[in-house]
């Protein structure tokens, strides 16, 4: 029972769309321009703030699509869900600051996960890939807010560096644990959907 077990879930993995490397089907276009529409419908309409205080700092769910995205369709598209959805932002209040940062946020935790897990195509990939993702994203949110809110929101390097420990450490694990968690837990029914 065991070893049909394992053989269904390697068999599951393994018919994601990342097999097809780059040609760019009908369907992975369309399925593509889905997750992009659904991405921007959560960057403008399900943010909220997690941290009391700093309220700037707002979380969507956007990051476990293009996760998904990434997984299920390869790097390629797991980049272009990074990348697309947040453009909306350029006419809203956060403008170029931040479709800047959410697309490194989100980008830097998606192509790591998606890059080791089309190499390996099993649970224990995600879970390595999502690992590896956590690592660099957190380093990249840390040094992209040293740079970049200084530039944009007119506040002191100093000033950003006393933010690290109280609010952008806890907001960066928080926001790149629940993406990754919720990942885990439902990627395998939306690809088996999609491969429906």
């Amino acid at each position: 029972m065991a070893n049909a077990s394992s053989t269904s879930i390697n068999r599951h993995d393994t018919h994601s769309t990342t097999a097809q490397g780059g040609t760019w089907t009908t369907k992975r276009i369309a399925v593509t321009a889905l997750f992009c529409a659904l991405a921007a419908i959560c960057t403008l309409f399900l943010e909220f703030p997690l941290l009391p205080g700093v309220e700037w700092l707002k979380y969507d769910p956007s990051g476990i699509i293009a996760l998904v995205a990434g997984f299920a369709f390869g790097p390629a598209v797991g980049a272009i869900v990074s990348i697309l959805p947040y453009c909306v932002h350029f006419a809203t209040a956060t403008g170029v600051y931040g479709v800047i940062m959410a697309v490194l946020a989100t980008f830097s935790l998606v192509m790591p996960a998606s890059l080791i897990y089309k190499r390996n195509t099993t649970f224990k990939g995600a879970v390595i890939g999502m690992v590896v993702g956590a690592v660099v994203c957190l380093a990249a949110c840390i040094v992209g807010n040293l740079v970049v809110t200084p530039f944009f929101a007119g506040m002191p390097v100093e000033a950003v560096v006393a933010l690290i420990v109280p609010a952008l450490l806890p907001f960066n694990i928080i926001k790149i644990a629940v993406n990754c968690v919720v990942t885990a837990l439902i990627y395998k029914p939306v690809t088996k959907a999609l491969a429906d």
